[in-house]
């Protein structure tokens, strides 16, 4: 035993270990006000690529591991183009911002193949169908995903200050690249929505009386604004019905709903209407957009409303505006 070591234990000094590795990712990750769900994404691929290797620690690896374990997600694992990306992002991430070394390029990378694929678009009496099977706070999420063009998680995280009644518009906040815009406000679903915060509102004060009523705040918000997370223009437009532990912080919180139980609506409704599209939540964006277009809206105005960056994106959509088979008239017609 050294000299050092004796006099830590007769002193009753523990020796101070150094943070696990994915403590240390955890860490660089909410330090840049990463979200929980790419914190959780990160340290999936990063602990699936410490196993492919057997173990070994990913200071012993570099380029060559790295392009090893990503050609296998693409040969053998059959990966699409995304999630390949998706686990070379966390890798890059684990390199560059914990273990401070800088990967190089990787020759000889087998990438993973893209394919073309046309979005789901669903016809108009379509969504009116699905949206006849559901009713309440179903019927007004689905509604808004098919009015607005938000993503699923978008409308999940609005907050009752995102939305202007006045103006007709609703403020979606770090959207896809961090980005804000505003999209409209549905004037069918006004009067809806109106008695649906009143009912949440309601669920706000009930909570308050309880103690509770504090909701999370992005970016260390809570310290800059101390009571803001209280406050009612701050609360969740959609709450969940129950209570939930803030796994990061452990606070007990009543957080917006699971997108699983919206899912689940819209599967059963398009069950239930009989469609047999490939059809999911994320169809009524496609959807919106594409009525858009077939309206005679300006793409550059469906992009923005969109939020995406590149015309290019928004384009795909334009598929469905001359009919099937490029507005080519089937010879079979003519008989």
């Amino acid at each position: 035993m050294s000299t050092s070591e004796t006099l830590d234990r007769t002193a009753g000094c523990p020796e101070k270990r150094e943070p696990k590795l994915l403590d240390r990712v955890r860490d660089a990750l909410r330090v840049r006000h990463m979200s929980l769900r790419t914190e959780k994404t990160y340290i999936h691929w990063i602990r699936r690529f410490i196993l492919f290797h057997g173990k070994r620690h990913p200071k012993e690896m570099a380029e060559a591991e790295i392009n090893a374990f990503l050609t296998h997600l693409a040969v053998e694992g059959r990966v699409s183009p995304s999630t390949q990306t998706q686990a070379l992002c966390a890798l890059l991430f684990l390199y560059r911002s914990v273990l401070d070394k800088e990967i190089g390029e990787l020759e000889g990378l087998v990438r993973a193949r893209r394919r073309r694929k046309l979005p789901v678009v669903l016809a108009p009496e379509e969504v009116r169908h699905i949206l006849a099977h559901v009713e309440g706070v179903d019927h007004l999420l689905l509604a808004l995903l098919y009015g607005t063009g938000m993503r699923l998680m978008e409308v999940l995280r609005l907050r009752v200050k995102d939305i202007d009644f006045s103006f007709d518009q609703i403020t979606v906040r770090d959207g896809k690249g961090a980005k804000d815009r505003v999209t409209m406000l549905p004037a069918s679903l006004k009067t809806g929505l109106q008695k649906h915060l009143e009912e949440v509102k309601r669920l706000h004060a009930s909570d308050l009386r309880a103690g509770s009523g504090r909701v999370y705040l992005p970016h260390a918000l809570a310290r800059k604004y101390p009571n803001a997370e209280a406050e009612w223009g701050w609360q969740f437009v959609f709450p969940a019905a129950g209570f939930s532990i803030d796994p990061r912080t452990g606070e007990r919180r009543r957080h917006h709903l699971h997108e699983r139980t919206l899912q689940r609506a819209f599967h059963d409704a398009a069950r239930k209407a009989g469609i047999t599209k490939h059809a999911t939540c994320h169809t009524l964006r496609h959807s919106f957009a594409t009525h858009l277009l077939m309206g005679g809206y300006d793409i550059r105005t469906v992009q923005e409303l969109l939020g995406h960056q590149s015309v290019k994106t928004t384009m795909i959509f334009t598929h469905v505006l001359n009919k099937g088979g490029k507005g080519v008239r089937s010879p079979v017609d003519s008989l």
